[in-house]
């Protein structure tokens, strides 16, 4: 009777891997590059640069295999890994612009649509400037705090919540819009 392995562990891959295994290396890409896939392309609005992010760091994170000590979920390193490079191929392009602006109080984005819209709401993020929308992930998807989203993008806390502010007041402007039109 031959038995078949249903699950390999990260931790096993892992271990497999700096040992040279190629096979493991290609079963813990494919484990996780649409799920890398889809961090990317919250930050990056081209699919294509979204891939070539993602693999871009997916090539940083198994040359940097050995300094992952398991002490949290290898997916959670990944993320970082994969938010980072985007956020360095967006800053190679110049697309982050921030303005500095004190702000009030932050509304939240709520929708009375039970059924919402998925795919309206990414391609609204997608609309936003990078600034608004790379703060906007960060902050709300990523669960950054806004000290950490300062010292990775090397502006204020002040910058980020008021580009957090700016993202979501423009976010609600453009429901408002879209549920307009369909009334």
């Amino acid at each position: 009777m031959k038995i078949i392995k249903l699950h390999t562990s990260d931790e096993s891959l892992i271990k497999r891997i700096l040992h040279n295994d190629s096979k493991a290396e290609r079963e813990l890409y494919v484990r996780y590059a649409g799920k890398m896939l889809g961090v990317c392309r919250l930050y990056v609005k081209d699919l294509h640069y979204a891939e070539d992010v993602m693999v871009e760091g997916f090539t940083k994170a198994f040359q940097n295999l050995d300094k992952f000590r398991f002490d949290g979920s290898f997916e959670g390193w990944l993320r970082r890994i994969m938010v980072r490079q985007a956020i360095d191929f967006l800053r190679s392009r110049r697309a982050i612009q921030f303005a500095d602006i004190e702000t009030a109080e932050v509304p939240a984005v709520t929708t009375d649509e039970p059924d919402f819209d998925v795919e309206l709401l990414q391609l609204l993020i997608d609309n936003l400037p990078e600034g608004y929308r790379t703060v906007l992930v960060m902050y709300a998807i990523e669960g950054y705090s806004h000290k950490e989203i300062a010292v990775l993008l090397g502006i204020t806390e002040n910058t980020s919540r008021s580009q957090l502010f700016k993202a979501r007041k423009q976010l609600e402007e453009q429901l408002a819009l879209k549920k307009e039109n369909r009334l």
